[in-house]
């Protein structure tokens, strides 16, 4: 199986399977001198462990990061870091039943037909699991973009509709995401979708979301004018999450109905070239590839989960018709969990399209 990797400058190589020893990865191009710890990580990836609510898969994993190179002293060396986090909570046994079968909105069938041959427990590779190391690596991503771009710069990311509901925009609060299971930005709105689920869950089935991430404080000048766009680079990373099928930058799919005079981004001028002042960020903070120095604005259509209760028609092995049910430990809204995983995917892209521009322009930014 090949494409394991990603980035280029930074660059990520992770391995590892949902029901196997461990999920681990190797980050390579991190700058010497970088504050780093297992201490400092685990927090981001506390944030995405299962069973925190009746809300998300009950699999007990602590998640516990485990740094094996790369650090010392409490500080990285420039040399490849390498993490793991050993699987503690495996129930294979749960899975044998579908060893011959194919899961609808699975990968089972495409994984049988590329390769002849397939991990079943948990989804193997493509399970969602492989995600908590992307956590592990986005975090470290996170600590060099603070320490590069100082206090003005964050990530900040939050669930904004599950199923039909949507947050109101004009309601939002940020900080808000911190008191509720779901990562909203609306305590109303929390309560309903704690509701909601609810119904969903016990019928057995399950419900998508839309996550928005978006990031604060960064320079004008990432990312390339034609196959490195920073919009590109962004919406790749965050299409390679598992059950993301959609992602809109700024305005998205909303712009192709609106009139031209209002799409475009006005400016007025500000101090200096560099920082104009906008009077809209229908562009998400990128134009032409290029960041603007405006927010990064970034959203992500996440399906429904797939392994559910509720008999789905499909066919096995031997190419028979069969009814599939998916029993196991599922997240009712796979969505939920998407957001640190979101938020470390744009933290891994920032960081490496800004150690790219700065080996091409310098320092100081062109």
């Amino acid at each position: 199986m090949a494409n394991n990797s990603f980035g280029t400058l930074l660059n990520v190589t992770s391995f590892g399977e949902s029901h196997g020893s461990g999920i681990g990865c190797i980050v390579d191009g991190v700058p010497p001198k970088l504050p780093l710890s297992e201490a400092l990580i685990q927090p981001y990836l506390d944030r995405r462990r299962p069973g925190t609510s009746k809300f998300v898969t009950q699999r007990k994993e602590d998640d516990q990061v485990e740094i094996l190179s790369g650090v010392f002293e409490g500080k990285t060396t420039g040399t490849p870091i390498s993490l793991l986090i050993r699987n503690k909570d495996q129930r294979s046994k749960d899975y044998s039943e579908i060893a011959n079968q194919f899961r609808p909105g699975h990968a089972d069938y495409t994984y049988q037909m590329k390769y002849g041959y397939r991990d079943y427990r948990g989804g193997g590779r493509s399970s969602a699991r492989e995600t908590a190391i992307r956590v592990a690596a986005g975090a470290i991503a996170d600590m060099l973009l603070k320490a590069a771009l100082g206090k003005e710069y964050q990530i900040r990311g939050a669930v904004v509709q599950i199923g039909p509901h949507a947050v109101d925009k004009n309601k939002m609060d940020w900080n808000e995401r911190h008191n509720n299971p779901f990562f909203c930005p609306d305590a109303t709105m929390a309560g309903q979708w704690a509701t909601y689920l609810d119904k969903v869950r016990k019928t057995g089935s399950s419900a998508g979301a839309i996550l928005e991430i978006v990031a604060d404080g960064i320079p004008v000048g990432l990312g390339q004018p034609v196959y490195g766009k920073l919009d590109a680079e962004l919406a790749a990373a965050m299409m390679s999450i598992n059950a993301a099928k959609g992602v809109e930058i700024g305005g998205g799919f909303a712009l192709s109905s609106i009139d031209g005079s209002l799409a475009s981004d006005e400016m007025r001028a500000g101090k200096n070239l560099e920082t104009p002042s906008f009077l809209s960020n229908h562009a998400g903070g990128i134009l032409g590839g290029i960041s603007t120095g405006q927010q990064v604005v970034v959203r992500v259509a996440i399906k429904p989960t797939s392994s559910i209760l509720t008999p789905r028609k499909s066919i096995n092995n031997d190419n028979q018709n069969i009814d599939v049910v998916t029993k196991g430990r599922h997240d009712p809204c796979v969505g939920i969990r998407g957001v640190p995983v979101a938020e470390a995917m744009m933290s891994l892209v920032l960081a490496d399209l800004l150690m790219r521009h700065k080996a091409q322009c310098g320092f100081n930014f062109c």
